[in-house]
């Protein structure tokens, strides 16, 4: 199985910005970002292909948030800009390892997951 590790998470005010990693041992395909608030259950962000000239992500981070991978470094990205306290969330790396054509939206078609980075937005 692949292995993901996350990182990048911390602490921001309001209006601030943070990048997030992934990284990934092996190959991967569909790769995503999920996150979970305390009390709320896990959400769709954002999710690339293989080759990342598809993207796709929810509505409530576009315009601020934006997906990339380097394939090269088995590496996904989220760059976080004007950031709010509601996107306070720990934040989970996703990634499948054979191509799909489930819906990227449903955690569910997800292999391999990381451990989880904790992003927290003051006001």
């Amino acid at each position: 199985q692949v292995q993901l590790v996350e990182s990048g998470g911390g602490l921001v005010q309001a209006g601030g910005s943070l990048r997030l990693s992934c990284a990934a041992s092996g190959r991967t395909f569909t790769m995503a970002w999920f996150r979970q608030a305390p009390g709320k259950e896990r959400e769709f962000v954002a999710a690339i292909r293989l080759s990342g000239t598809s993207t796709y992500s929810t509505d409530s981070v576009k315009g601020r948030f934006t997906i990339s991978r380097d394939n090269a470094k088995n590496t996904m990205y989220l760059r976080m800009n004007s950031l709010k306290p509601e996107d306070t969330a720990v934040y989970f790396c996703a990634a499948t390892l054979s191509s799909t054509t489930y819906n990227h939206r449903d955690k569910d078609i997800y292999d391999s997951w990381g451990q989880g980075t904790q992003v927290t937005v003051s006001s």
